[in-house]
């Protein structure tokens, strides 16, 4: 099995030394990633495509499938059948045996393309192939302008493809591609939203987190930042930054005019954002500010927060509003994050300004330690991504059960799309899917007389929610660990 990949449309009108940088590093996205499926994979590719082989009957059509639709840079990826060229009797018999039953009761027509020496023309092979078709199949005729059906036929040189389904990927430019930035992001719709969309448009992305004060917070934007990583970036090393504000928020409520918290809080992060970002060579620093969303992001306000920093801002929410922000974040997988994250709220105005004049929050911020700010920055902490969720520490020791007991019940608390590629099947015990972020939710209404196993692929997630749930009371967690 073959794939053929073509490149999102923005890239093939780029000039050539662009779209050949783009083209390779598309190829090295995609290879980087396939090869943890399975390294016998074959990534390859030419000017304006990306070839995939795959091994025979080794059943990675999906999971290289799945893998492909989060890869940024992808318009399409075409399932092709290729065969070794003899004749066009052999292209006709061949088309039949894959189009044969799907053309029952439709309209078809046949696409031909040639490449090389043969003694026929691309017209004769459409023909050709279009009238064994009718022959071996109950079809509707041939409709050449609006078929219901395309057959597409590419014979190059000594070998020739069938092209059989065909599905849209993500589109936009390979991640990498362009530039680096940084994401201020808190874990709800509106920041989450705003990394993927950099991504997409081939950014590689770090994570900046300003903790208020909210341990539990922390480890929910921990997660959706490994997530959006994982799903759609992890083809590219990038770090998760954590600064303790919490300082810096006691800092402004002692100091600062309280209409003015929102928007010095802002400038605050902005400031301290600006100072990392240097360290990084990020382009520029991602918000998920959409314009007069809150009192803090009219255009008076965001104009002031910008003054805080010389690094550009960029803001792609900035004209949607919350439906369609909250509708790209269930396409992407991160509206239960959102729905279920943990906030911590210190910083609320009764009456928050809307038109903030500049020089009066700089005078407000002049009332402001600066060694605050300073050492919230030195103190911040940072991770590479891919080892984020191992440095998160459970509170507690919890016991690992190899072989649970036939009354105890598992919890499997993993993304319900990793449940869906490889359920957890138990002969004996009964599995409930909880996902990690609805666990402390869901968790108290659980009867206090049963042993529950929480349970995840590597065990990392199982083991931080047990130690946490553990630390706050309940004695009948445990985790899952079977010997692998």
């Amino acid at each position: 099995m073959k794939l053929l990949i073509r490149p999102a449309s923005e890239v093939a009108i780029k000039s050539k030394p662009v779209r050949r940088q783009q083209m390779r590093q598309l190829r090295q996205n995609i290879r980087k990633l396939l090869v943890r499926i399975d390294q016998a994979i074959v990534v390859d590719g030419s000017w304006d495509r990306v070839t995939v082989d795959l091994p025979e009957d080794q059943g990675l059509l999906a999971p290289v499938l799945e893998a492909l639709f989060r890869i940024p840079g992808i318009s399409t990826i075409q399932e092709i059948a290729a065969f070794p060229f003899v004749d066009m009797d052999d292209v006709g018999a061949k088309a039949v045996e894959a189009f044969a039953d799907r053309l029952e009761g439709k309209t078809f027509a046949v696409r031909a393309r040639r490449q090389g020496d043969h003694s026929f023309r691309s017209i004769d092979l459409e023909r050709y192939v279009g009238a064994a078709l009718l022959k071996a199949s109950n079809a509707k005729g041939v409709d050449l302008k609006t078929p219901d059906e395309e057959v597409r036929i590419e014979v190059r040189d000594d070998e020739f493809h069938i092209a059989h389904r065909k599905h849209r990927g993500m589109g936009g430019y390979p991640v990498g591609s362009v530039e680096t930035v940084m994401t201020l992001i808190s874990g709800g719709y509106d920041s989450s939203v705003a990394a993927y969309l950099m991504m997409r448009r081939g950014l590689r992305n770090h994570y900046l987190f300003f903790n208020l004060g909210g341990t539990a917070h922390e480890v929910g934007v921990r997660q959706v930042a490994h997530y959006l990583w994982d799903r759609y970036g992890a083809s590219h090393s990038v770090k998760f930054i954590s600064v303790p504000f919490d300082g810096v928020v006691a800092e402004i409520m002692r100091s600062v005019n309280h209409r003015h918290w929102g928007v010095v809080l802002k400038r605050q992060m902005l400031k301290a954002a600006a100072q990392i970002a240097k360290e990084y060579n990020v382009a520029g620093l991602v918000t998920g500010d959409a314009v007069a969303q809150v009192s803090s992001q009219t255009l008076t306000n965001l104009n002031v927060v910008d003054r805080a920093s010389d690094e550009v801002v960029l803001r792609p929410l900035i004209s949607m509003d919350k439906e369609s922000i909250i509708n790209i974040a269930k396409d992407i997988g991160t509206e239960s994050f959102a729905r279920n994250m943990p906030e911590y709220c210190g910083v609320i105005s009764q009456k928050p300004v809307t038109r903030a004049k500049l020089h009066r929050i700089e005078t407000d911020e002049a009332e402001m330690d600066p060694a605050v700010l300073q050492k919230a920055i030195d103190d911040r902490d940072e991770t590479p991504i891919a080892r984020l969720l191992d440095s998160v520490t459970t509170p507690e020791e919890v016991e690992l059960v190899q072989t649970p007991s036939l009354d105890d019940v598992i919890i499997d608390v993993r993304h319900p799309s990793e449940g869906e590629q490889s359920p957890l099947m138990l002969t004996n015990n009964r599995v409930m899917q909880i996902p990690f972020y609805e666990l402390n939710e869901q968790v108290a209404d659980l009867p206090a007389d049963q042993q529950y196993l929480l349970y995840c692929d590597r065990g990392t997630m199982s083991r931080m929610h047990a130690g946490h749930l553990k630390a706050d009371g309940y004695e009948n967690i445990k985790v899952y660990a079977p010997a692998s």
